[in-house]
């Protein structure tokens, strides 16, 4: 008799409720029930072999259906540290249900103890390590773990991600790889840790057919370009643009892009003009800090020797929204960081600012100086039946600022950063910095109405309401005047501003009861064992 193929459920767990990247606000003005979409997963499932069935479920955007769950002989799951709490109760789940659970992804390819209840591990890139995971499954040999070790992935095998499987009204935007890796050297990142220093890139016939997978689907719009460093190779960058550009206008520009890049982008007049006739319209920078001290303390030395708030309006004035990071409780961090960094926000103009606190991730050249210094917590990784957005979640590690200070600087930047009359004011600045005029993007009906109505609803909740009322009429007029080609950007930031409104509460809301208990008492030293952004991790799934 001939066996039958496994059935497959790829499950993608919960990231923390609290963090700064979900935009769970703006997605209920806009329709969606998440940000992005779990392209590890999708790509990971375009490996099993033809005839295998194939499910997906996002506890991000749905809830976990118990019949898939019955179906399925192999469970998938994977997933990045901010979704580990759910992903290690899930694993426990499964397999009281007697399902063989497959696990991969950067996480638990970083602490891979701490999966080690799943049946199987694929651990690295999965395209060195799913071919022989399912070479050995075929013959009913398949070992507990398998390990890429120091070997990469050539990115011209990884095939086209199963975008069939997605439902893209549950989502922002969708994603693509195109390269792995990145130059730098950055002391914190766990990138070069997991990818390496030398940037691989997908072929530019990869890169097409993946858009015109999704284009056959229907899907248009946003495409968020995931790459950790978009530029990290600029020759190749330029190589690739003319064909994108080619292939958008021969499809209508069906099409926008947002994508991540170091600043060193601002040097380089072509590769904005490339990137801006593209249609990119979103870049993530890491800023970090804007002192040139801790900057070389930290080897981001591509940030330094320039004027930051220069090179970001060089960027902005090819048409694109720049969101940046700002890290704080670096060693070298100095006792006026917290002005520092908010006069740097305003120069800059950008509204989008992730503010977080430096967190020591597994197998980084951070944590290991920390480790052979001493200063690392015994228990630097998040307790398992605790969760936290990684931005707040940090300071692991024996700091040499008092932590006192670091935290209360945290408090102040996040306050003022995202009052309202500061990024809406921002968000004026940027909109009417803008050149918006070669932007292409064409989108059918039901996405224009889909708009409408998000607009309607944003004003229904922004427009009147009595700390954003003003603000939020004031960008709209001024940039209907003024730029009214960048309009759509600032309505975008302005919807964004839903979520960040709430993050900021609930930033402001856990430091200020620690903050108090602490002047009461005197002792600023309890906070070496307490973080108050740790909450409690949701209950277990149910079918």
């Amino acid at each position: 008799m001939q066996k039958m193929s496994p059935r497959c459920l790829f499950v993608y767990p919960h990231f923390t409720s609290q963090s700064f990247w979900n935009y769970r606000a703006t997605c209920e003005v806009v329709g969606a029930k998440y940000p992005a979409a779990p392209l590890g997963l999708i790509t990971v499932a375009a490996m099993l072999p033809p005839g295998w069935e194939v499910r997906l479920a996002d506890l991000n955007a749905e809830e976990l259906d118990g019949r898939d769950v019955e179906w399925a002989d192999l469970v998938f799951l994977g997933g990045m540290i901010a979704q580990q709490p759910d992903h290690l109760r899930l694993i426990d789940y499964f397999r009281s249900l007697g399902k063989t659970v497959v696990v991969g992804g950067p996480d638990a390819t970083s602490s891979p103890h701490l999966y080690d209840k799943a049946d199987h591990l694929i651990l690295g890139e999965a395209e060195i390590t799913m071919p022989r995971f399912l070479a050995d499954y075929a013959k009913g040999t398949a070992l507990h773990r398998y390990d890429a070790g120091e070997l990469k992935a050539e990115m011209t095998e990884s095939p086209t991600p199963r975008f069939d499987l997605l439902k893209f009204e549950n989502y922002l935007h969708v994603g693509i790889q195109w390269n792995r890796g990145c130059p730098f050297m950055c002391e914190f990142c766990d990138i070069i840790e997991l990818f390496g220093r030398i940037p691989r890139g997908k072929s530019v016939e990869q890169v097409l057919e993946e858009l015109q997978a999704l284009y056959d689907l229907g899907y248009r719009g946003h495409i968020d370009i995931v790459d950790d460093n978009f530029i990290g190779n600029k020759k190749a960058v330029k190589l690739l643009l003319p064909h994108l550009i080619l292939w958008l206008k021969e499809h209508r520009w069906p099409f926008e892009f947002s994508t991540e890049a170091s600043m060193n982008l601002a040097d380089d007049e072509e590769l904005m003009g490339m990137m801006q006739e593209a249609g990119f319209n979103w870049l993530f920078v890491g800023i970090e800090n804007p002192d040139e001290d801790t900057l070389k303390a930290t080897q981001k030395r591509q940030n330094t020797h320039r004027s930051i708030a220069d090179s970001i309006h060089k960027i902005m004035r090819h048409g694109m929204i720049v969101n940046a990071g700002y890290i704080m409780g670096f060693d070298g961090e100095k006792e006026n960081a917290a002005q520092a960094i908010l006069d740097n926000i305003e120069a800059t103009a950008i509204p989008v600012n992730m503010i977080g606190l430096l967190f020591a991730l597994p197998n980084t050249q951070l944590t290991r100086r920390l480790q052979k210094e001493g200063r690392l917590d015994a228990n630097f990784e998040v307790p398992p039946d605790k969760t936290a957005c990684q931005c707040v979640a940090g300071l692991n590690f024996a700091t040499l600022r008092p932590r006192f200070s670091i935290l209360k600087d945290f408090r102040r930047v996040v306050e003022e950063a995202f009052r309202p009359s500061k990024y809406f004011g921002r968000t004026l600045r940027l909109a009417l910095m803008q050149d918006c005029s070669l932007k292409k993007l064409r989108i059918p009906l039901r996405n224009h109405l889909r708009d409408i109505r998000s607009l309607f609803r944003l004003t229904l909740k922004m427009g009147f309401k009595r700390n954003t009322r003003v603000h939020y009429w004031k960008v709209l007029l001024v940039c209907l005047l003024r730029n009214p080609r960048a309009l759509r950007n600032a309505v975008s930031l302005m919807a964004l501003y839903l979520h960040f409104e709430t993050f900021r509460e609930f930033v402001l809301g856990r430091l200020d009861d620690e903050i108090s208990i602490l002047e009461k008492e005197g002792d600023p030293r309890r906070l070496k064992a307490v973080n108050p952004f740790l909450v409690p991790a949701a209950p277990n799934p149910t079918s």
